[in-house]
C-alpha cells in the first residue's frame, strides 16, 4: 500500500500546486484502528496527510454533492461508478473533477474483526495477502478475503471505471463471482418464511438513519422520513414504520446502487440492508441488462422509455 500512498500524495500535491483543483478529497489517519476518515485539503503543503489501504470504505462521492469547486477525488472502484450516477443525476459536472483513481483489492470488515477479540482492537498491519490484527490481549493473523467486507468479496469492479490519472495499476478484476445467491436463496422461501425472514432482519433496527447519512445517493433536500407535510411514516420503533424506512430508501435506490456496502459498513447493529438494493439490482440486471455506474452517456432504466420494455402494461 506504500506506492498507492506515495502516488496519490504526489498526484495530489501536483495538482494543488499547478491549480487544476481547489481541494482534494481523501482519507486521513483515523484515531482508532480501521477507521480512516475522510478529509479535505486545500493546500499541496497538506498532501503528506492522505493515507490509504483497506479501511478507507467510506464512499466519497458523498461528499460531492452539489458542491461549486473544482475537486480532485480520490476514488475506488465503486465511488467512481457513484461518481458518475452523481454526474447523470446533476449533482456535479465531470469538468468539476480531477478523479485519482485507486484500483481496489478490497475493504476489510471492522464489525467482523472486532468479534473475534475480546478486548480493544490497538493495530493493524496489512501485507498482501494477510492481515495482521494486535489486540491488547491478543494477535491474529487473517487471510485478507476471510476478513473483507461483504460486497467486496463479490465485487467485479475493483477498477474505477472513470478517472483522470491512476494512482496504481489496475488490479485483476474477479471472476466467477456469483454476485446474487443470497437474493436467490430469499426469493425461493415460501411467503411466510420471507415475512419472518424480513421481520428478524430488521427488528435490530434503531432508526439512527447511519444508513441513509452515508449513502452516496441519499442527497433529497428533504428525505421522505423527515417529511411533515404529508407525514409518510412515524418516528417510533414500530415494526411497520421500521420496514417502511428501509423498503421506501432501497426502492429510492433502485438503477443507482452500486454496491458499495457503506450502508452496512455504517449499520451500529450489523443489519445487512443490502440485501434490499442486490435484489432490485439483480431485476435491473435481468430485465433491462442494466448495471449502474458504468456510462455517463446511459441513464438508467426508471429514467427511460424503450418500446420494447418487457411489461406490457407501459405501452
Amino acid at each position: 500500500m506504500l506506492s498507492y500512498i506515495n502516488n496519490i500524495r504526489e498526484i495530489s500535491e501536483r495538482i494543488l500546486k499547478e491549480g487544476l483543483v481547489d481541494m482534494v478529497i481523501g482519507f486521513h489517519q483515523g484515531t482508532v484502528p480501521m477507521m480512516n476518515e475522510p478529509c479535505i485539503i486545500k493546500h499541496a503543503r497538506d498532501a503528506n496527510r492522505l493515507v490509504w489501504d483497506s479501511n478507507c470504505g467510506i464512499n466519497l462521492a458523498n461528499y460531492l454533492t452539489n458542491r461549486k469547486e473544482k475537486i480532485g477525488v480520490i476514488a475506488k472502484g465503486c465511488d467512481a461508478r457513484n461518481i458518475i450516477v452523481h454526474i447523470t443525476e446533476n449533482k456535479i459536472t465531470r469538468d468539476q473533477l480531477y478523479i485519482i483513481g485507486v484500483p481496489c483489492k478490497g475493504m476489510l470488515d471492522r464489525h467482523k474483526i472486532a468479534l473475534l477479540f475480546e478486548k480493544e482492537i490497538t493495530k493493524v498491519v496489512e501485507n498482501d495477502d494477510d492481515i495482521i490484527v494486535k489486540g491488547s490481549d491478543a494477535e491474529k493473523i487473517f487471510a485478507r478475503h476471510d476478513v473483507m467486507q461483504p460486497n467486496c468479496v463479490v465485487c467485479i469492479h475493483r477498477n474505477p471505471v472513470v478517472y483522470d490519472e491512476l494512482a496504481a495499476e489496475p488490479v485483476e478484476e474477479q471472476k466467477d463471482v456469483d454476485r446474487y445467491e443470497d437474493v436467490r436463496r430469499i426469493e425461493a422461501m415460501a411467503p411466510a418464511e420471507k415475512w419472518i425472514f424480513f421481520n428478524d432482519l430488521l427488528t435490530l433496527c434503531i432508526r439512527c438513519y447511519a444508513c441513509r447519512n452515508v449513502c452516496p445517493l441519499c442527497f433529497c433536500p428533504t428525505c421522505f422520513v423527515d417529511d411533515s407535510s404529508p407525514q409518510w411514516l412515524g418516528k417510533s420503533q414500530d415494526p411497520v414504520d421500521v420496514r417502511t424506512f428501509h423498503f421506501l430508501r432501497a426502492f429510492h435506490c433502485a438503477g443507482r446502487c452500486t454496491d458499495c456496502g457503506a450502508c452496512e459498513r455504517a449499520c451500529p447493529v450489523g443489519i445487512n440492508m443490502r440485501l434490499l438494493t442486490k435484489k432490485l439490482e439483480k431485476d435491473c440486471l435481468e430485465k433491462f441488462e442494466w448495471t449502474p455506474g458504468l456510462s455517463v452517456e446511459q441513464r438508467r432504466p426508471l429514467d427511460t422509455y424503450r418500446p420494447d420494455d418487457p411489461d406490457d402494461f407501459i405501452r
